[in-house]
This record gives structure tokens, C-alpha cells and sequence, in this order.
């Protein structure tokens, strides 16, 4: 005989800790095993009432109520934020901190409280027209709400993906065209910036990595026997993690310049434990990104009056417009740009041998760095 699921509210209790104001501890079942979770201070919620209705709580008691039938009756978005936040909530930093960006800023204060089946496909478009963001972000958080209800629908808390119907017109487009700098303005640069962003700059218009990928190098991830690099590791905000992709992770060519700049600047720079190239003496740990482009790239460019804005990512944009003017075929590109779909890199086919990633890279490094390798005399120190 079939036995229905007993639908558990769990329990609420006031738990008093040895510092700080007493907390509400949640307590209920999952596979028959108590859990004990704490859902926050009573400065938070003040009454039982409000701990219970808090959409903490209401995402735990979804998930121990899994496969109760009576799971999904009068849910908010809230709550359906809290469980994603829970249990899928993407583990790499940089993209779980732009999303809760997103969720805090935009997507909770509007629809936190809505019920799941009031949020309707004509008020969200409405909704993100009105948002005085740029298209594209407003199709970021469009994706966002739409991973929402799809998880939504995998726990069975709705039936449809109201987000499916919804457009975000010039989603795809830039309101700005990114800014590359030709060899010539790249060579003002580097003679601008000191040490060690310096190096930073001559690395990534080199190798056309992302700002994370070169705060993420250590000196164990070069084969000056080989002269290859691995780039395996990411540092956003002081957060060591994964590489965007599985793409993202690879061995590159280095060019013998390349090589020599890099020997001579490790002679300079500041050592540390882990081996990473770009450290703060002050910590040993890597430089923030976001500091060294306020502080230090930005003035370079303007001593080196070179106008627009210039950003860590725009020597990925050059090093893609470099390859490009040296004719190397798409596949390589795509290899050496390290895209997971050669429609990113440009919507050709192509596949890439080693010797013809190695050339094509070459061909840029002589681009930004001179044939002559004049570059190489600039003090590292300056």
C-alpha cells in the first residue's frame, strides 16, 4: 500500500550562545537524521512568527520536504532564491559573487515576495526595460531569473518557466565598441607603468590572458625548458580558484622574448612561498585587480595619451586584434584565446596544430614588443 510523505514544519527554538545575542535554531529530518541549522539572531527575527516565515527557513523546509506533494503551495520568489543560494549557488567566486549582485540588487527587492505563479512574462520585460542598466547586464539577469524557475521546475515548485517568453532587446549588443590599443600606444604604456604591473600589462598583451589568469601565475606553472606556460588558476578579489572553463585551462607558447623579459623580471620581483608573480610585499599575496587598474594602469594611460578607457581586458580585446592582423587561421585563435566555442572567437572552423599556435603567437609578441626587443632595456625597477 502506497504511504504518503508526511510533511514535516520542523521546529523552531531559541538557542543562547556564549558571545553574542541568542539565535533561532531550525530543527527537522532528511533521510532520518536530525539536522540542526541556525537561521539567524533575534535581532533578525524578532518573534518565532517571523524566523518561520523568513525565506531561510521556508528554502531548508523545502528541501527536507522534497517529495512531501504538498511542497510548492504559495512559494515566493524568495524562497526559491534561498534554496538556490543553498544548494546551487555556483562554487567558482567570480561568478557566484556577480550573481548574488544581481539577486541583491535588482531581482529581490522587486520580486522577493512575489508567489512563483503571479510573476508573469509581460511585467518581468516590463520590469527589466526599466532598468537603467546596460543591455547586455539586463540580459545577464534575465539568464539569472530564467536559471531560477528552471531549478524551480526541476524541484517541482512550478510547472513553467515564465522567463522563456521574455525578451531584452539588444541583449547581445555593446553600447560601447572595447578599446584596442595599436603596437604603438602599447609600447607608450609599458614605458609609463611601473613594476610589476608592468610585467602584468607585457603578459597579458602577450598572451592575451584574462586579469584573474596573470594574478593566478606562479613561477612553478612555466617550462622554460619547453618554453610553455600552464595556466591553471584564477585570483579574483584575493580568491584563488578554477579558471573560467575547462577551456580556460591549457598550455601556451611562449616566444623567446617573452622568456627573456620574464627571466629578467624574476631576478626583481618580489619572492614569496607559493611562487606567484605578481605579490604585494605587504601580504605575499596577489594584487587585486580592480586596485592596480584604479591606481596605476589608468594614470599610465593617461601619461602615455593614449584616450578612452583602458582596462585589463582590453589587451585581451588587442591580443584577439593582433592575431588577427597576423593572419592566423580561426582555430588557432580560438586554441590561444582559450574559448570553449570558436563561434566566441568568430563563427569559422578551424583546428590548430602546435607549431602554428606557436608562430601565430610569436608573430603578436614581435608585434608588441618590438623585433629588436627594445622593450627589454626599460629598467624593471621604473
Amino acid at each position: 500500500m502506497f504511504k504518503r510523505t508526511r510533511f514535516q514544519n520542523g521546529s523552531l527554538r531559541l538557542k543562547t550562545r556564549a558571545k553574542g545575542e541568542k539565535v533561532w535554531e531550525l530543527r527537522y529530518y532528511v533521510a532520518g537524521h536530525r539536522k540542526h541549522v541556525c537561521v539567524g539572531t533575534v535581532t533578525e527575527f524578532p518573534s518565532e512568527s517571523s524566523a518561520r516565515k523568513s525565506a531561510r527557513v521556508q528554502a531548508l523546509l523545502l528541501g527536507a520536504n522534497a517529495e512531501s506533494p504538498m511542497v510548492g503551495d504559495g512559494l515566493t520568489v524568495g524562497v526559491l532564491i534561498a534554496r538556490y543560494e543553498a544548494e546551487e549557488m555556483p562554487k567558482r567566486f567570480a561568478t557566484s559573487s556577480g550573481y548574488r549582485s544581481y539577486l541583491d540588487c535588482h531581482i529581490k527587492p522587486r520580486w522577493e515576495n512575489t508567489l512563483l505563479q503571479n510573476v508573469k512574462p509581460v511585467a518581468v520585460e516590463e520590469w527589466l526595460s526599466g532598468l537603467k542598466l546596460a543591455p547586455k547586464t539586463r540580459a545577464h539577469i534575465k539568464q539569472l531569473l530564467h536559471l531560477l524557475f528552471q531549478c524551480a521546475m526541476r524541484w517541482e515548485l512550478a510547472v513553467r518557466n515564465p522567463i522563456a517568453l521574455v525578451r531584452v532587446k539588444g541583449g547581445s549588443k555593446r553600447l560601447v565598441q572595447p578599446r584596442v590599443l595599436d603596437s604603438a600606444e602599447f609600447g607608450r604604456l609599458v614605458s609609463a607603468i611601473r613594476e610589476p604591473y608592468r610585467t602584468m600589462v607585457i603578459v597579458a598583451g602577450c598572451l592575451g590572458l584574462r586579469v584573474s589568469e596573470i594574478l593566478g601565475l606562479q613561477w612553478g606553472d612555466f617550462n622554460f625548458g619547453d618554453n610553455t606556460v600552464m595556466v591553471q588558476r584564477g585570483v579574483v578579489q584575493g580568491h584563488v580558484g578554477g579558471v573560467k572553463t575547462e577551456c580556460s585551462q591549457g598550455r601556451l607558447p611562449l616566444d623567446a622574448l617573452l622568456v627573456g623579459w620574464l627571466l629578467h623580471y624574476r631576478g626583481n620581483c618580489h619572492p614569496t612561498a607559493e611562487g606567484w608573480l605578481f605579490a604585494n610585499p605587504r601580504t605575499d599575496k596577489p594584487y587585486h585587480q580592480g586596485q592596480a587598474q584604479k591606481t596605476h594602469l589608468k594614470d599610465a594611460a593617461i601619461a602615455a595619451g593614449i584616450k578612452g578607457k583602458v582596462g585589463w581586458h582590453t589587451f585581451r580585446h588587442g591580443y584577439r586584434s593582433f592575431l588577427d592582423a597576423t593572419g592566423a587561421p580561426m582555430g588557432v585563435q580560438k586554441e590561444l584565446m582559450r574559448h570553449a566555442s570558436i563561434s566566441t572567437t568568430m563563427n569559422v572552423y578551424g583546428s590548430a596544430m602546435s607549431e602554428g599556435k606557436r608562430l601565430a603567437n610569436s608573430n603578436v609578441v614581435g608585434m608588441v614588443l618590438g623585433s629588436n626587443g627594445g622593450l627589454l632595456h626599460a629598467p624593471v625597477g621604473s
